[in-house]
């Protein structure tokens, strides 16, 4: 790739974790909602579950991840150059997209340590966070599920926006995020 392209686009840790982050999110996503397809307490029902929590650890451990790295990678600038309201409603959905990023995995897992269930992660058991509270588990799971649903809105809202800077407002957004 020439030099003159990296300076337009982000650095490629940034790139792949962003799609991979996106990846990752359809696969929970997916998981989640197609488990009621397989018969309750069966083994597929119970794998899907299982995935599900571990996809979502994953999705948090990388949110985290690049949440350190964000001081130390350069924002390529959009060309041209968007409004300001343009600029703070996408510093918004970021913070907005970043706190379901860390929030959801966090609730769920509550959630299970509330219910007396073992996280699971990839063959590993995570340590409870809170002791044992049936309503409480049944509240932080409402809570997530109400999440999960605004999860769509976000994400949809995002993958929107960038179409629409490409398509519309022929910027660069879009393609400094490109993973070609």
């Amino acid at each position: 790739m020439p030099t003159h392209d990296l300076r337009n686009r982000f650095h490629p840790l940034s790139i792949g974790a962003h799609w991979l982050t996106l990846i990752l999110l359809l696969a929970a996503y997916a998981l989640i909602e197609l488990r009621g397809l397989a018969p309750k307490g069966g083994e597929l029902r119970d794998a899907m579950k299982t995935w599900h929590y571990a996809v979502g650890h994953t999705v948090f451990a990388i949110a985290g991840l690049r949440l350190v790295l964000l001081p130390f990678t350069r924002t390529p600038p959009i060309v041209p150059e968007p409004t300001p309201w343009q600029r703070g409603a996408a510093r918004a959905m970021h913070v907005a997209l970043y706190a379901f990023l860390i929030a959801m995995p966090l609730l769920g897992w509550l959630a299970l340590s509330a219910k007396g269930t073992p996280v699971a992660f990839f063959g590993w058991e995570l340590p409870a966070l809170i002791g044992r509270d049936r309503p409480l588990a049944r509240n932080l799971k409402d809570i997530h599920e109400v999440i999960g649903t605004l999860g769509y809105f976000l994400i949809g809202t995002h993958a929107l926006a960038a179409l629409f800077h490409h398509h519309v407002m022929r910027d660069n957004t879009l393609r400094r995020m490109s993973p070609w």
